[in-house]
Formats: structure tokens, C-alpha cells, sequence
């Protein structure tokens, strides 16, 4: 497998420190809303890699953090008059639920900031005792021109930055380039802890140097995130943990990019943002995760109802593979055609096509392509019908690759198309299934007219019957 590795800016070989053990951090929500779409897009794709990684045999430690204490946590609360630990508890939940609605399996673990305190608190100090930081007036900061090699990441010279650009220019730096690892309490209301240097709490980046170091150790295979994440964030993790552990911090760093909207990058700070809770007003889950691996994870990705409409009905046609398998699982002949096996003993290829996607850099785009080659093949071996046999196995090959992706994965009424507006309807479900025995009881009775007027109005409801030799299929398009 070859990964674009921001640190060197090439496409590298991906060799693991342990291949029974591959060691992934990713940067997680700060949990004081929704997440938006935007914030979906590096959820998705580094499940996705794990998911892949699992898929060739790989064992995954997966670490994805979540900041529960914050300024925007603290604003929050004093907003609504309740706890910052309400807030944080209230958004953890909240994203469980969307990240489950994507198929976003949970992590390994999901370390909270305010529960690796002592570890926070030592990270800091040993900065601290190597000379790497300095203490003034209850606040610590990060020296960050004793670090040599600072902005290797971002490829920007230290000597070029300017004050005033993603730093905080604050007259107790020794240098405004200096980025804070603890800041004093600022006044008696505010969540705070006990430490070397009063009270106060932890700045942003040292939460994750200290998470990864305490549940993957001093150096990791792969540190992931959003684009925006690679400065000053990502820069200052590797600048606090290469200080501390006189290590490489992660071999291969990757990153997505933005998801836009007009040509903008997608924010909240800019108001041009849509939640995922919103979006699973209109859509399954399922589709938003396809749109979000439509397209390289490196390339901007526009988002526009058109662009969702386009993943609703691509996704529409994989899942109408599915059931057209499962119907004939169960429906078909007895007797293997010599045309069905040489059919599947072609189906390796579209796998193999599915794989060297996968080992190019993640390339979603590609394997989505190579599933397509394979019901395209699969569509034309049971155009007449097919065996239970070929139809099992092809079913086995559609699902194994498609799930990889976290694709396919709905069930029956659960699937994506009863679940496009917003879930399953059980009385929707009820009804139409009225109509459909009704429509083979008039089919019975040779009440042709009735059927097909049953049949018409079952159309209208998204709902598509079609007669074949094994029997009523049944697809729904709602």
C-alpha cells in the first residue's frame, strides 16, 4: 500500500512499525455541537482506512480523541447556564448517534481530555525540565525556537511566520510564535484544575501529543485529519512530541481535504455549514457517506443537493444489485450454468481492481468504480434469471467489498431506501406490503386490471414490482 505523506509530500510505501499492530491516531471533535459535513469527511475516510487495513488482515489500534473542555465548550455553557461537562457529555452522545447513522465504527478508544489531566499535567512538566517550555504567571508555553526543525510539516520557515497569523500574539510570550501547553484560570467561574503552576487548564495541542503517547506510545504509524489541522495544530503536536520523547512522532501524516461550498471551504467560524443532523433529515446516512467517498480524500469535495441527489441514486443501483441477488439466493435454479462459472471465475478481477485502488492512497473513487465493473458483470450474467449458487457467491463477493467501504450495510426495511427520508416508516411499510398481497391475490383470481392498477399506485410510492421467472421482486426507490 502507498500513502501520501504530508511530512515528505510524496506517495510512500506504507511500512508499519509492527504489521500485527498498526498504530492510527486521528483528531476528534471538539464536543460542544453537531458536527458538520465537513467535520464527517476525515470520520469517514480514516474509518475507511481502517476498515481497509482490517480487510488485508491488519490488527488496528484506532485512537480518536474527544476535547471536552474548551473555550467554545465554555461559551456554550455559560450560554445555556449549565456544567462545561454537560455540554461535552450532552455532543458525545449526540455524535455516537450521527457517527453510527454513517456507519462510523467507534474507536478503539475515545480517550476525553479532562480524564488524562494527570498525564496532561506530566507531558507538560517534562517540557518543562527539558527546557522546552517556560512557566510565567500561571500560564506555560511551548519555546518553539528551541525545537529545531518547527514547521517541517507545514514546510514553513520559522524565521518567515508572522505574528498575528493562526498565533496568538500575547505580551507574556518570550516570543510571539510561543504557543500555550497551560493556561491559568481566568476567573473563579471557570472549569479548572490543579497544577504545578495554579490553577488552570491544558491548551489545545498538547491534549492530543499527551493521548497518543499514553495509548499508542512515542511514535505511531499514521497520524490523521482534516487539511486545516496540518498548522499549526498537527505542526505544534510534533514540536511538543519530539521535544518530550526525543522520537519521530508518526511516520506518515495524511490529511483530507476541505469539503466546499462555492468554491469556500466549509466552517462554522464562517456560518457556511450544514450538521450531518440536518443532512439526515433528507438523507440515510449510508448516502452521505458515499458522497463523502466519491472523490479522492485528498481533493476538495463541493457539497450541493445535486451532488447528494447524484450519491442518493448511485447508491440506489448497488443496493438494487443486493436485492436482485438475495431475490435469486433464494428464487433461483438449482443448476450452475457453464456461463454463470465462467462469470464468477472472472469476478477475482474486479477485486483485485478494488484492491489496487485501495493500495493507491486510499482512492476510494477507484474502488467505487471497480464495484460498479462487478454489478455491471453481474447484471448481465442474471439478466434471465440465474442459480441460487452463482447468485450466493456473487452476492458474497458485492458484500465483502462494499462493506469495506462501511457501504451496503443496511437490511431490509433499514436499508437506504427506507431510510431516505429520515428512517424506516413502520406504517409506510404496512401498507405497502397490503398492497402487495392484494395485487398477487388479484393476480390469483386473473383480476388483471386490479393488479395493475395495484401495481401503478405501488409506483408512485417508490416502490417497483417486478415479475420474474422466480418469483415477485420487489424494489423500492424511496
Amino acid at each position: 500500500m502507498k500513502i501520501y505523506n504530508t511530512l515528505t509530500n510524496v506517495k510512500e510505501e506504507f511500512r508499519p512499525l509492527n504489521e500485527n499492530d498498526i498504530k492510527i491516531y486521528v483528531c476528534g471533535p471538539t464536543v460542544y455541537n453537531f458536527f458538520h459535513i465537513g467535520n464527517a469527511r476525515p470520520f469517514v475516510v480514516f474509518d475507511t482506512l481502517r476498515r481497509y487495513l482490517e480487510y488485508r488482515g491488519k490488527k488496528v489500534t484506532f485512537v480518536q480523541n474527544f476535547t471536552d473542555v474548551d473555550d467554545k465548550i465554555i461559551n456554550k455553557a455559560k450560554e445555556e447556564g449549565v456544567t462545561a461537562g454537560e455540554v461535552s457529555e450532552k455532543y458525545i452522545d449526540e455524535y455516537y448517534k450521527d457517527a453510527a447513522a454513517l456507519n462510523i465504527r467507534r474507536a478503539t478508544v475515545h480517550p476525553k481530555v479532562t480524564e488524562n489531566m494527570d498525564e496532561i499535567i506530566a507531558f507538560v512538566q517534562s517540557l518543562i525540565d527539558k527546557c522546552y517550555a517556560y512557566e510565567t504567571e500561571g500560564d506555560v508555553y511551548f519555546s518553539t525556537r528551541a525545537f529545531d526543525g518547527y514547521g517541517k510539516l507545514s514546510g514553513q520557515n520559522i524565521d518567515d511566520l508572522e505574528s498575528g497569523v493562526r498565533v496568538d500574539v500575547d505580551e507574556k510570550k518570550r516570543d510571539p510564535l510561543d504557543f500555550a501547553l497551560w493556561k491559568a484560570r481566568k476567573d473563579g467561574g471557570e472549569i479548572a484544575w490543579e497544577s504545578p503552576w495554579g490553577m488552570g487548564r491544558p491548551g489545545w495541542h498538547i491534549e492530543c501529543s499527551t493521548m497518543s503517547k499514553k495509548y499508542l506510545g512515542d511514535t505511531i504509524d499514521i497520524h490523521a485529519g482534516g487539511r486545516d489541522l496540518t498548522f499549526p495544530h498537527h505542526e505544534n503536536e510534533i514540536a511538543q512530541s519530539e521535544a518530550a520523547n526525543g522520537k519521530t512522532f508518526a511516520n506518515y501524516w495524511m490529511h483530507n481535504g476541505y469539503i466546499t461550498i462555492d468554491d469556500s471551504k466549509m466552517s462554522k467560524s464562517r456560518g457556511n455549514f450544514f450538521t450531518v443532523r440536518d443532512i439526515l433529515k433528507d438523507y440515510d446516512g449510508e448516502i452521505i457517506r458515499f458522497f463523502l467517498l466519491s472523490g479522492h480524500y485528498r481533493s476538495p469535495l463541493g457539497f450541493s443537493a445535486e451532488l447528494m441527489e447524484q450519491s442518493k441514486n448511485a447508491l440506489e443501483r448497488m443496493y438494487n444489485a443486493k436485492r436482485t441477488l438475495e431475490h435469486l439466493s433464494e428464487k433461483g435454479s438449482d443448476e450452475m450454468t457453464e456461463a454463470e462459472r465462467e462469470s464468477l471465475a472472472g469476478i477475482g478481477k474486479y477485486r483485485d481492481k478494488f484492491i489496487a485502488s485501495m493500495d493507491d492512497d486510499l482512492n476510494t473513487a477507484d474502488a467505487i468504480a471497480a464495484l460498479y465493473e462487478l454489478i455491471s458483470e453481474v447484471n448481465g450474467a442474471v439478466s434471465v434469471g440465474a442459480s441460487k449458487e452463482y447468485a450466493k457467491a456473487a452476492l458474497a463477493e458485492l458484500l465483502e467489498l462494499a462493506n469495506v467501504l462501511g457501504l451496503l450495510e443496511r437490511t431490509g426495511a433499514d436499508d437506504v431506501d427506507g431510510a431516505t427520508s429520515g428512517g424506516s416508516d413502520d406504517a409506510y411499510d404496512a401498507d405497502v406490503q397490503r398492497l402487495i398481497e392484494e395485487r398477487a391475490e388479484a393476480r390469483e383470481s386473473k383480476d388483471w386490471a386490479r393488479a395493475d392498477k395495484i401495481r401503478d399506485e405501488l409506483a408512485e410510492r417508490g416502490v417497483t414490482l417486478k415479475d420474474t421467472p422466480q418469483g415477485v421482486q420487489i424494489i423500492r426507490s424511496r
